[in-house]
């Protein structure tokens, strides 16, 4: 109740506030513990595995909220199963102009285009490092592995799984020598790794996202993170994080690439650039950038759908795109994620949401019989999905 009544205090000023000022006091926040902790242990049913790694709960703070990793700790008290930080960029870089960051309120959605705005790979890094330590590298135990107790859930790296998300400069003519660098300055502090490939805020991004350009990419990031002399623990899984607006055609081709390489997941979406109704009523609906939250969740949802049966439920899909409840966590899961992320929600709704969402989930998998997540993981596909 303390929570919930917090939250409905600060919610209202943080409103008031410009978008990006109040992202900034967001995070500042959390950097400094001034949020609520869960001490709650998360329902039974919502624990899994996924690449090896232990998940209390499989509801995830998606990358864009804190994009320096200046606030891991914090947001993980929350109670979040999992947070992606990033996009992180070789180089420092400011991103494009403000303002930046646009709310429709009532469609609970919101439009960016920030351009991945990073510190850059090294201040990251001396972050994570302090806060998390370093995976099996070389000589180097990890603390969660040196003191010989039992490894509690979280990742390999520290208390929590955090994942982190690598874009590219502007400027750079080399896609490929940008996430590599990411790779061989970050890896070693991630329990997993993500190619941002489908931002709508950096000028030919989305490119990569073809079959030949994908492969070539994700085959030099695989090698650069494999060639890194890994302990016991082996690297950190792959991701690639793919855009909504693709073509059948498109998602064949991504499905094939990833099949092929043995990708070690998908991200299933970043924000559109479509204005689905009832959005196009909105007058910030004719600002330039990525739309996420509410009006995204069909469309992301579908592709999940898609992309699951594609992949034949080879490849675990994190389903992120308008999550706003238990119910809308629990219909990605149905079509095929095994994770889910929010952020939209979150800016909108606060600390308090998040165990709002993972009761209603527990709740949502009792109901229907589901004894675990990662029984429920493709149910809406399994009729659908070919044999193989």
């Amino acid at each position: 109740m303390k929570q919930l009544s917090a939250t409905k205090l600060v919610n209202p000023f943080f409103a008031l506030l410009d978008p990006e000022v109040a992202h900034r006091l967001g995070v500042s926040a959390a950097a400094r513990g001034w949020v609520p902790r869960e001490k709650r242990p998360d329902p039974s049913n919502l624990g899994l595995e996924v690449w090896g790694r232990k998940f209390s709960n499989p509801v995830g703070l998606a990358a864009g909220f804190d994009k320096n990793a200046e606030a891991v700790d914090g947001l993980l008290g929350l109670g979040f199963g999992f947070v992606e930080i990033g996009s992180v960029t070789p180089v420092p870089q400011e991103g494009n102009p403000k303002p930046r960051i646009f709310r429709l309120r009532e469609e609970g959605a919101i439009i960016n285009r920030c351009g991945f705005n990073s510190e850059g790979i090294v201040a990251v890094a001396k972050r994570l490092g302090a806060q998390h330590g370093k995976r099996k590298l070389d000589e180097t135990t990890s603390p969660s592995s040196s003191s010989g107790e039992e490894v509690k859930p979280g990742g390999k790296a520290g208390p929590g799984i955090v994942g982190v998300n690598l874009g590219k400069n502007k400027t750079s003519e080399d896609a490929s020598a940008d996430y590599v660098q990411g790779v061989h300055t970050l890896s070693q502090y991630a329990d997993y790794l993500v190619i941002n490939v489908s931002s709508p805020n950096t000028p030919g991004l989305r490119m990569l996202q073809g079959r030949k350009q994908l492969k070539d990419l994700v085959k030099r990031v695989q090698a650069a993170r494999d060639e890194m002399q890994w302990g016991e623990e082996g690297p950190p899984p792959l991701l690639v994080k793919i855009a909504p607006d693709l073509s059948k055609e498109d998602l064949e081709d991504i499905a094939a690439v990833a099949l092929a390489l043995r990708l070690d997941g998908l991200i299933i979406s970043n924000t559109t650039v479509s204005r689905p109704d009832p959005v196009t009523t909105n007058p910030a609906a004719s600002e330039a950038g990525g739309l996420s939250g509410k009006p995204l969740f069909n469309i992301s949802t579908s592709l999940l759908k898609e992309m699951y049966i594609l992949t034949r439920g080879k490849i675990p899909l994190i389903g992120c795109g308008g999550i706003s409840s238990g119910e809308d966590a629990y219909k990605k899961i149905r079509a095929g994620a095994s994770l889910v992320q929010l952020y939209t929600a979150f800016a909108y709704g606060g600390p308090a949401l998040i165990p709002h969402i993972k009761a209603e989930l527990s709740e949502c998998l009792e109901r229907d019989g589901f004894k675990s997540v990662s029984e429920a993981v493709g149910a809406d596909c399994r009729v659908a999905t070919p044999k193989v």
